[in-house]
């Protein structure tokens, strides 16, 4: 007697965000092989021109900057050379020199799509850019992925979950049908704050938002909640606990860097464990496919805080009314 047909579980879409040179030439082809070994689909968003990754030091006098710094471990996880970049030594051209690492990733069969141009240049920049300079990067980004990979790209993501009116008007002019360019607000303990988080689009955009619904390793690591201390020893357990019950679909951000790198046992725990609760590891493909022709909120978007991250971030606003329709 054959087994029967189980339903499809959830999805978790892994979005791997790539930003400095040594993520790409180290922590991608780690990604890759763990990921293939456990069957595992994924979407990789790549940093396309030059990393200067030293240049984020200019953040020092933001809120909240130099807490997380010290929780993260920064020098341990990008290294002093990379540090250096853009600063005291030249910033390297990923897209020129790692062409080879990112048409492998796209050779094992991952979706590839665009991350940014310059990750520091775009992150600091582009919530007060003009229109000029917010087209100019995006289409020498989306130009710099046609070289590598040989046709355009599908999707976006966008660094430091920052952008601005006349970004999200690209995605439109570019053809996007899905991108990842913002987060779901989250409660102190890591769990969404708003029950309705999850794909949108904006009023009068077609391409449809993906958010991030979970927090990232940066973002965890070192803080206490609900009295326990987050470390690499438990981080993995203490993630795998907000997505247990397999109720709904989610989207995490990882890091070539982090989870690429000296992470990567942890998310070896991840990847074992989500398998574990039932959730189909997941590209942004996989899951645009999934809700293309369901019937998607509007929301505006706007800028909020989250837990363990300094700086605001694009987040969903509130959904809005479509003609004909009221809400109280």
């Amino acid at each position: 007697m054959s087994e029967p047909i189980r339903p499809p579980g959830p999805l978790l879409t892994l979005k791997i965000d790539v930003d400095t040179y040594r993520g790409t030439r180290e922590g991608v082809p780690n990604l890759v092989r763990m990921l293939r070994q456990h069957g595992a689909h994924a979407t990789f968003l790549f940093s396309l021109g030059p990393d200067h990754t030293g240049r984020a030091l200019r953040r020092a006098f933001r809120p909240g900057f130099f807490k997380k710094v010290s929780r993260t471990s920064v020098l341990e996880h990008y290294g002093v050379k990379t540090l250096l970049y853009g600063v005291l030594l030249p910033g390297p051209d990923i897209g020129r020199r790692c062409v080879e690492q990112m048409r492998a990733v796209a050779a094992a069969g991952f979706e590839c799509g665009v991350h940014t141009w310059d990750h520091v240049h775009w992150q600091d920049k582009v919530r007060e850019s003009s229109a000029n300079w917010t087209s100019h990067i995006m289409r020498q980004a989306e130009q710099r992925f046609r070289n590598v990979f040989g046709h355009p790209p599908a999707t976006h993501g966008a660094a430091g979950w920052q952008m601005n009116a006349h970004a999200f008007a690209e995605h439109d002019a570019a053809g996007y049908a899905y991108a990842s360019d913002g987060r779901a607000m989250l409660r102190e303990d890591g769990r969404l704050a708003d029950p309705q988080a999850g794909p949108y689009r904006m009023p009068g955009s077609r391409c449809v938002q993906l958010p991030t619904t979970l927090p990232t390793l940066d973002e965890l690591l070192g803080r206490t909640i609900d009295g326990h201390t987050i470390t690499t020893g438990n981080v993995a357990a203490f993630l795998l606990g907000l997505t247990a019950g397999a109720t709904r679909d989610h989207v995490y951000t990882l890091h070539a860097e982090l989870e690429g790198q000296k992470l990567s046992p942890i998310f070896e725990q991840l990847l074992s464990g989500w398998e574990a609760q039932g959730y189909r590891l997941a590209s942004m493909a996989d899951y645009y496919e999934k809700v293309q022709h369901q019937p998607l909120p509007d929301r505006p978007v706007a800028w909020g805080e989250l837990p363990g991250r300094s700086g605001e971030l694009i987040v969903p606003g509130p959904i809005a009314a479509r003609p004909g329709e009221s809400r109280g």
